[in-house]
């Protein structure tokens, strides 16, 4: 028996070919047979152009109906889909292909003056962009070829795809994720979000990263559900078509632009049954301001690359600001103190899982997977947390964001909720900066109305914080630098501001 994660969802919507699968607004549909045929074409495609069951096939495509397609060839022909950051620059690019050994390599139209020199250097075999009908491109070579609609049998340990990690701690790892990782993650989360006939799934996020391509894109398949495929999140066209929906998955970046609008309310959402958030942390207010304007509770969850989602709020029941809900099916969740060791209820350690999610590890890094991983066998999250007596997680923070100052540990996302509270705060970060008396000095970076000032913050924080816990300053920024997701970039804000504390008197 094959364990290829296409034959499961080509199961699923066997009974929904002429049913419509991705629609573009203002564009065309594309039924779930339309594209199933497609993929059948790309992949043959691939497997004329030398790619075998197994190899990788590096992605670097804007967001399209073909690109999922191409996604979903490279599942059936067995193939390894290797996607990247549409924002990748050519000499990153080049590290990607040199890491990967890719036997293929699918860009996007008009980068082959700067792209193809970088696949000649990798040692890539063959190259093909990803858009019209033209020399070179794949849509030529699916034109010009019989498809063969056979799936590739595959083992449950097989890699099907290479996501690379963002790379903001040192060099971008590649985190294989098996057809047995996807399977899991994608029926626990079809089942307890209660996918239903008729949902219908507002697709706003890029394609390169787990959220759309797996998260969103997964559920729909298993329910043989309509996407409308939005090329990008906009305010305006998003508020147009949740009005068509019944399910939108987001980042919190997303519902604050949303809110942005005055206008933006209960009436946008009259169709919606689910809100789910993801990517990035979700501030308390904007979870709160966002149930006040619409009636809606933001279901707040927990992933990362290496694992797919971990952790949901229920999709019915009590959802609770600023917590990422309850362990998944099958998923094991604990937390952990230095000696990987589980802490009592309601105790700060770092949050370790271990289950069918979860991948076997970094391409070609043993040394690197070792580390990931404890004696008995669960991920070390890097992430801070704690659980209470029902098992509820909550989240503090990223391990290596933790701040040491003068002995003390700081836990940024602490600081962070009181500062985010403030009438008048938009959004905050907290960063350890090198001090030469504590070692870390706590910086807050502030993005707020005008005429916030650093007195009334440091009022709030004095009644609140032990002093220790309190930024030794505050940095006044329009917004915070933030990656495609949503997430912020705190590494940006440490290596700017690195010499902020030497020039200052202690």
């Amino acid at each position: 028996m094959s364990h290829n994660i296409y034959e499961l969802f080509a199961e699923k919507f066997a009974d929904a070919l002429t049913s419509p699968f991705l629609s573009v607004p203002n564009g065309l549909t594309y039924t779930y047979g339309q594209v199933d045929r497609r993929s059948a074409a790309l992949a043959t495609v691939l497997a004329e152009g030398g790619a075998k069951p197994g190899d990788r096939v590096v992605v670097q495509v804007e967001k399209s109906a073909d690109a999922v397609a191409l996604y979903l060839a490279c599942l059936r022909g067995g193939f390894v889909y290797v996607p990247l950051n549409t924002a990748y620059t050519p000499e990153e690019v080049g590290f990607f292909l040199g890491d990967a050994d890719p036997a293929i390599f699918v860009y996007k139209p008009n980068r082959t003056e700067k792209l193809q020199p970088v696949a000649d250097i990798a040692g890539v075999a063959k190259t093909y962009s990803l858009g019209v009908e033209s020399t070179g491109s794949l849509a030529e070579a699916a034109a010009n070829v019989t498809p063969v609609g056979a799936v590739i049998e595959r083992e449950p340990d097989d890699v099907a795809c290479l996501l690379y990690t963002s790379g903001t701690t040192g060099r971008s790892k590649g985190a294989m994720i098996t057809h047995r990782n996807i399977a899991s993650n994608a029926k626990a989360l079809h089942a307890i979000w209660r996918f239903r006939p008729g949902d219908i799934l507002l697709h706003v996020l890029p394609i390169f990263h787990v959220h759309g391509l797996f998260v969103a894109l997964h559920c729909a398949m298993l329910n043989a559900s309509e996407v409308i495929f939005c090329p990008k999140f906009e305010a305006e066209t998003t508020r147009v078509n949740l009005q068509k929906a019944t399910v939108m998955m987001g980042v919190p970046t997303h519902y604050s632009r949303l809110l942005n609008d005055p206008d933006f309310g209960s009436r946008d959402c009259q169709t919606i049954r689910l809100f789910t958030s993801g990517s990035a942390p979700m501030t308390e207010h904007l979870f709160h301001q966002f149930t006040e304007r619409t009636g809606h509770s933001i279901c707040e969850r927990y992933g990362m690359t290496e694992c797919g989602i971990i952790t949901s709020n229920p999709p019915e029941g009590r959802r609770i600001a600023g917590t990422v809900g309850y362990a998944l099916p099958d998923m094991d969740v604990r937390i952990a103190d230095d000696q990987d060791s589980e802490v009592s209820e309601g105790t700060i350690g770092e949050v370790q899982v271990k289950g069918p999610h979860v991948f076997p590890g970094y391409w070609q890094l043993e040394d690197k997977t070792a580390e990931a991983f404890t004696a008995d066998g669960y991920f070390r999250t890097d992430d801070i947390g704690l659980k209470v007596a029902d098992g509820r997680i909550t989240l503090a923070g990223r391990a290596k964001d933790m701040i040491i100052s003068g002995g003390f540990n700081v836990y940024p996302k602490e600081v962070e909720l009181l500062l985010d509270q403030i009438e008048g705060v938009h959004e905050s970060a907290v960063v350890g900066l090198p001090h030469a008396d504590f070692g870390e000095g706590v910086a807050a970076f502030i993005a707020a109305d005008d005429g916030i000032g650093e007195d009334e913050l440091r009022e709030v924080l004095e009644s609140k914080l032990a002093n220790f816990k309190q930024p030794k300053i505050y940095i006044f920024v329009p917004s915070l630098p933030r990656n495609a997701m949503g997430k912020v970039q705190k590494s940006q804000l440490r290596d700017a501001n690195a010499e902020l504390f030497g020039g200052l008197e202690l």
